[in-house]
């Protein structure tokens, strides 16, 4: 039982997770609730809302649930919004001044509430926070003045009659005190001279979460939710500053408890507070991109531009979890070495940035360039109500950007249209935009200007939606001999040919991709042609629980188009920079590879390229284990197995050609030169650094073999 009670008397008491009244000699707490066992002892309830026993946080269906204490808590949403019932607490006397407790769910004083019940009739009442659509299940502290009710007997009664949208509530830790609870403070503000670049945020990863307004005159606000700490942070968030420096700035916060510390520890600094460990975290990827802080998702405006590859990204700078969508930016010379700019696309008033793509404008057919450098244009779709698409440029090589005036440049479509990848179509001079409608369905536009857009045709894409990419490819390296792929977020991709108007299919769709954390990827634009590289990056879905920042980008790769015996397909390898970080390099001699036998036991390392060719022989089943991290290869089946995924693998002139590439969180599978292109995430155990190749069934033939050890990417930041 988690209560508050300091006497031993009090401590003495059942164990029972619901307390009813109790003696007190002092005025110490009495804890009446906290919910923390597997039913509700004495406590009574009817239908069917509040399930059998306190929730253990969120249930299924439910928006994640924080701000409660312990593990436990009243939660009305067994079965969803749809149930109904009731949870009322034995009688109990009244013996301290105020109760106190927390709550959370839908605001209806009728219906989804808490009411005090005295001689019949609900004498207090009190309600969550939520009426209409989005809000957060984050439970608040709130309390009820009983000074005038000392000695009466009450229950407590928990409500929910409401089956529409937030028909639940969430109630937690229900307490008499004679200490006045701190209550809520509402819209409470800080002013601040803006001295410093960066204001650091405190954060606590799971708790309640507060809309945030920075004003600064004669600016518009930068808006956002953050789960502010209100005592001691998990990690902190950092707002760069810079444009308003010697400014004097408001930060508000719609609510607050009364005793939260959070306005005050906000910080103003030079440096990002505790950024001596920035890349050093024991999760982060060593050899994939991260962002410093915060969450990121998909990759967004993949540009080339005079020596810099440009990756912008989903972001969250300000939580652990997605949300607060912005375009963070990092820039690169090489695709593997990475430097973080400031945000390059802030929410606004046409919504929060979700994704799209980046061109350069080489004619300035949007008439935005104003000196000798070529306009970058990143295109992407705001997310209000409606989404629609906009534009934004930059004159100065992508470090400062300026929102075109005349957004959207494309109003809405249908359903939440969005991800809008523009290309330049050289035969007609012309931009083309594929753009996710909804489903599984996509439309072709063409612009002149980037600004005003016309719509061409439609494409189907059985078996995936969103974050659509286009573009063209040589098949077989013959320039000559080109042909279209279209994409969605999954990686399920068509092949088929462009006409300027309409992409017509020949084949699939194929997979592009198997394993567990690979989603939303994107291409390079405006690559030379002289390097002429068709490069991917996607999104690597791998949490990195207890981190101040959370998930990653998947390595760079290069995709070629081949015929094969099945028809064309994409292959992916990892562009070849990579092979810039292997700083050990060993190598295992051709030889058998009996059972029970492990070239590799003097071999140890952390990051690792691993690269092998094998002729199966008598084997059944080939593998490797690195840091821990098995690798199965059954001869049998022809199919690879990793973490859970399994994918075909045939022999390509009897043999097998793998490369492995592990990081702290992922390894990262290629097969016979491409065929096989596998991600897998996986937290790779830090105290394991041995290796093992291992044969089953029978003898093998290792024909070769090396071990990279590589160089963190972070090295040189």
């Amino acid at each position: 039982m988690k209560n508050v009670r300091n006497s031993a008397a009090l401590l003495a008491l059942s164990a029972l997770c619901i307390c009813g009244s109790h003696a007190a000699t002092s005025s110490t707490d009495i804890l009446i609730a906290d919910f923390e066992g597997t039913n509700y002892g004495d406590w009574k309830a009817t239908g069917e809302a509040f399930g059998p026993g306190p929730a253990r946080g969120t249930l299924p269906g439910q928006m994640h649930v924080d701000g409660f204490k312990g593990k436990g808590l009243a939660n009305s949403f067994y079965g969803g919004d749809k149930s109904t019932g009731t949870l009322t607490s034995p009688e109990f006397k009244i013996e301290r001044n105020y109760i106190g407790f927390l709550i959370g769910g839908g605001n209806d004083v009728e219906k989804t509430c808490v009411n005090l019940i005295i001689d019949g009739k609900a004498v207090r009442n009190a309600t969550g926070p939520n009426d209409k659509p989005g809000g957060t299940e984050a439970l608040l502290a709130d309390s009820w003045d009983v000074s005038g009710f000392h000695g009466k007997t009450a229950i407590i009664q928990i409500v929910d009659n409401a089956t529409g949208g937030w028909g639940h509530i969430n109630v937690d830790h229900i307490v008499q005190t004679d200490r006045k609870p701190s209550g809520l403070l509402t819209n409470a503000t800080r002013e601040l001279m803006l001295k410093n670049r960066y204001l650091n945020l405190p954060v606590k990863t799971g708790g309640p979460k507060r809309q945030v307004s920075v004003l600064v005159e004669g600016q518009p606000p930068r808006n956002f939710e953050i789960e502010l700490a209100d005592s001691n942070p998990d990690w902190w968030a950092f707002m760069d500053v810079t444009p308003f420096q010697g400014k004097k700035a408001t930060v508000k916060v719609d609510k607050l408890p009364g005793d939260s510390t959070a306005l005050s520890a906000i910080d103003q600094s030079d440096a990002i507070k505790n950024s001596e460990s920035l890349y050093t975290e024991k999760l982060r990827p060593q050899f994939h991109f991260s962002p410093r802080r915060g969450w990121n998702n998909d990759p967004n405006g993949l540009v080339f531009y005079k020596g810099e590859y440009h990756l912008f990204f989903q972001h969250n700078p300000y939580g652990w979890n997605w949300g607060n969508m912005h375009w963070g930016h990092a820039v690169s010379p090489d695709l593997v070495h990475w430097k973080e700019l400031p945000i390059a696309l802030y929410p606004d008033e046409h919504g929060t940035m979700f994704s799209g793509s980046a061109v350069v404008d080489w004619k300035n057919t949007a008439g935005f360039q104003t000196g000798e450098e070529k306009v970058l244009v990143c295109i992407f779709t705001a997310a209000g109500q409606p989404f629609t698409q906009g534009i934004a440029y930059s004159n100065d090589r992508g470090r400062s950007w300026i929102k075109y005036d005349h957004n959207p440049v494309l109003t809405h479509i249908a359903a939440e249209n969005r991800d809008p990848k523009v290309i330049w179509y050289a035969p007609e001079e012309k931009w083309i935009m594929a753009l996710y409608l909804d489903k599984s369905d996509y439309a072709l536009f063409s612009s002149k200007d980037l600004k005003q857009w016309k719509r061409m045709s439609e494409v189907t894409i059985p078996g995936t939606s969103e974050c659509p990419e286009f573009f063209e490819i040589a098949l077989d390296g013959n320039q000559q001999n080109t042909r279209w792929i279209f994409y969605g977020g999954n990686g399920r991709y068509l092949v088929g040919k462009f006409d300027g108007q309409k992409f017509t299919p020949e084949s699939g769709p194929q997979t592009l991709h198997q394993g567990n954390i690979w989603y939303a990827s994107q291409t390079y634009t405006d690559i030379p042609a002289e390097d002429g590289r068709r490069i991917l990056v996607p999104w690597g879905t791998m949490a990195t629980p207890g981190m101040p920042f959370n998930q990653m980008m998947g390595l760079p790769v290069e995709l070629t188009l081949r015929t094969t015996e099945d028809g064309p397909r994409l292959l992916a390898n990892p562009v070849k920079e990579y092979t810039g970080l292997r700083a050990n390099s060993r190598s295992v001699k051709a030889q058998p590879l009996n059972p029970g036998e492990n070239p590799l036991a003097e071999i140890t390392g952390e990051l690792l390229d691993l690269n092998v060719e094998f002729e199966p022989g008598m084997a059944t089943e080939l593998g490797f284990k690195l840091r821990g991290v098995p690798v199965n290869y059954s001869i049998v089946k022809q199919e690879i197995a990793c973490e859970g995924q399994k994918a075909e693998l045939k022999p390509v002139d009897g043999k097998i050609r793998l490369r492995l590439m592990l990081d702290r969180t992922s390894i990262d599978i290629f097969g016979n030169d491409g065929r096989l292109y596998m991600s897998a995430g996986v937290i790779v155990p830090s105290e394991n650094r041995s290796m093992e190749v291992f044969a089953k069934g029978g003898a093998a033939q290792i024909n070769s073999l090396e071990v990279h050890e590589l160089k963190s990417t972070w090295d040189l930041r």
